[in-house]
């Protein structure tokens, strides 16, 4: 499978809700581009983002 994915594709292979990799993408700045994710981008960001904390994270 390709490192682009849809929000939908992205969803069903991270656990998330549709809804949730959008809002989170938003949040950590990771880019949509034509619809698609970078899988591996998105995935490291949420993993620094979350060895980060929310209380640290939202000072950046």
């Amino acid at each position: 499978m390709g490192n682009h994915l849809t929000p939908s594709e992205l969803a069903k292979e991270s656990g998330l809700e549709r809804k949730d990799v959008i809002a989170k993408c938003v949040e950590l700045g990771v880019p949509i581009f034509n619809g698609k994710i970078d899988k591996t981008l998105f995935q490291t960001t949420m993993q620094e983002f979350s060895e980060l904390g929310p209380a640290r994270a939202a000072s950046i």
